[in-house]
Parts: structure tokens; C-alpha cells; sequence
């Protein structure tokens, strides 16, 4: 496998830590920490990737295309084309990306012996992630952290590969007016995470009416605004609980109204507690010391 460029020119902004155990894929844990309008340089890589966004907001300028990264996307990188990365909200992000042998990629995405270029993903290059996908992220994010066995680790990033690529989106596709308003919606989304949030605040934020933006944004998504604004605050439950002592706390920091409606929702969308989810990170870590 060669060698992938790093995204960015300035590495003391960023963090690039490969995750040790796959052998199947090159796996790197990035964050970065940038102020809001940073605009970086031209990156490139060689492979095809896919990524995984888990915390914060950007935007990945690729060709002609300005495709949001957030926790409830994935985005898929075509090898050998020129991007920049923008930060267009203060936070920073952080994400998984993962560069699996073409053959296994392939095989994954049912093109064996056809370009990557022509399947549909790599040609939209992101697409809306559910809740199991970042559950089960989450998860690998925690488990790596820690250290996996190599047959554990390999198995774990094809479960992430194939899932990824197995989903998808209504097929809608946007003029360029249009993706930039939904981007502009899932941005003011992104920057007021944790407070409560209204249909006409957005609508101000991004100018158009709430029966257009709410009609527009469910049209692209496949799932109207609310839902989308609470799978991000869940996703980021998920890399926080399990540093939190305080779960009313995270739950009110997150924008949820009491910890008994986070309970409900994180339940509604993983199939457990958040103290289960949290126990379950916990009991891991006491039994890798």
C-alpha cells in the first residue's frame, strides 16, 4: 500500500495517529483543532479512502463539489484527486479514515474489476450514516484507543468498511444553489449544538423560509432537520460518555432538555442505556490494564 499524503501542511494543528492491529486497512485517527474560517492547503491522496467524521465540522473541496463532514456522514475519497479542507465553525473535528487495499474495496463494494470512480458513492462522495454505523464507531474509536488484537481489529474496519458502503440515501440530486443552503443548514446545526434551536433561527441563519428549507433539507437527507440535529448531538455522545462522570451534565451540555430524555433517545437509537454504553467502554479499558 503507498504511502497517503497527509490532508494538511501544518502539523501542529493536526493529529494524525495510526491505529495499530488492521492489517486489511490503513486506519488514522485525525484530529484537528483550527480557527473558524481556516482554509487549508492542498492535500491529496493516492488511495481510495473512506472517512469518518466524529466530531465537529468541515467542508472537503474536492473537483467542483463542497461536501459537508459531520458525524452523521461518510465521505468518500477518490484516489489521485486534489482537495482542500475548510473550517468554516470554530471546535476544531476529529475522524477515522480508513484506506483499505483496492482489492478489498472492491470486493466490499460488489465492482470487482470496475473503476471505484463509477460507483455511485465515490461519484457522490458522501452520503448520510445511520445510528449503528456510528455506534459501531464509537465503539472501534474506544476499543483502539485501548489496544485490539490484530484477527479483532481486522474484523471490526470490514464491518465499518461494509456497512459504509452498504447503505444509501434518497436519490435527489441537488443543483449547486441548493447543496450550499442544506450546507449552510447543517453548519448553523453544527455551531449551536447545544443550545435549544428553532425552525425559523436556521431558516434566518441560512436565508429561506422554513416551508422551503424543511421541504429541501428532508428531500437531500432523508430525514427532516430535528432528527438530523439529534443523531449529530448522539454521535457525540457516543466519543463522550466514556470520560463522563456526569451524564445529566453531558446530557444538557448536548442540548437535551433532562437526562431523561437523552437516556430515551441514546436507547431509541443504539439499543442500550447510555450508563450501559458507558460501563460497557469502562469494563474494557479495566480489563486491557
Amino acid at each position: 500500500m503507498t504511502t497517503v499524503r497527509a490532508i494538511f501542511e501544518e502539523p501542529q494543528a493536526q493529529r494524525r495517529v495510526p491505529v495499530p492491529g488492521p492489517s486489511m486497512a490503513l486506519v488514522e485517527d485525525v484530529s484537528a483543532d483550527f480557527a473558524a474560517g481556516w482554509v487549508g492547503a492542498e492535500g491529496f491522496s493516492a488511495e481510495f479512502q473512506l472517512v469518518l467524521p466524529y466530531r465537529g465540522y468541515f467542508l472537503w473541496e474536492v473537483a467542483r463539489d463542497l461536501v459537508v463532514g459531520d458525524a452523521n456522514q461518510a465521505l468518500f475519497v477518490s484516489g489521485g484527486e486534489a482537495f482542500r479542507m475548510r473550517q468554516p465553525v470554530p471546535g476544531g473535528y476529529g475522524e477515522l479514515i480508513l484506506t483499505p487495499t483496492e482489492p478489498i474495496l472492491e470486493e466490499l463494494a460488489a465492482a470487482p474489476g470496475r473503476s471505484l470512480r463509477l460507483h455511485p458513492l465515490f461519484r457522490r462522495r458522501s452520503r448520510r450514516i445511520e445510528p449503528r454505523l456510528q455506534l459501531a464507531r464509537a465503539r472501534f474509536l474506544a476499543r483502539a484507543r485501548e489496544g485490539l488484537e490484530p484477527l479483532e481489529a481486522d474484523e471490526q474496519v470490514m464491518g465499518l468498511l461494509r456497512a459504509a458502503l452498504d447503505g444509501d440515501r434518497p436519490a435527489f440530486v441537488p443543483g449547486r444553489r441548493t447543496q450550499r443552503l442544506v450546507e449552510r443548514a447543517k453548519a448553523y446545526l453544527a455551531s449551536e449544538l447545544g443550545r435549544s434551536i428553532r425552525l425559523i433561527d436556521v431558516s434566518r441563519a441560512v436565508g429561506a423560509s422554513p416551508g422551503y428549507l424543511t421541504e429541501l433539507f428532508r428531500a437531500l437527507e432523508g430525514v427532516p432537520l430535528h432528527a438530523y440535529l439529534t443523531q449529530l448531538r448522539l454521535a457525540r455522545a457516543l466519543i463522550e460518555l466514556p470520560h463522563a462522570d456526569d451524564l445529566t451534565g453531558l446530557a444538557l451540555e448536548l442540548g437535551f432538555s433532562s437526562h431523561s430524555h437523552f437516556s430515551a433517545r441514546f436507547h431509541r437509537a443504539f439499543g442500550v442505556s447510555p450508563s450501559r454504553f458507558r460501563q460497557s467502554c469502562r469494563r474494557s479499558s479495566a480489563m486491557k490494564a
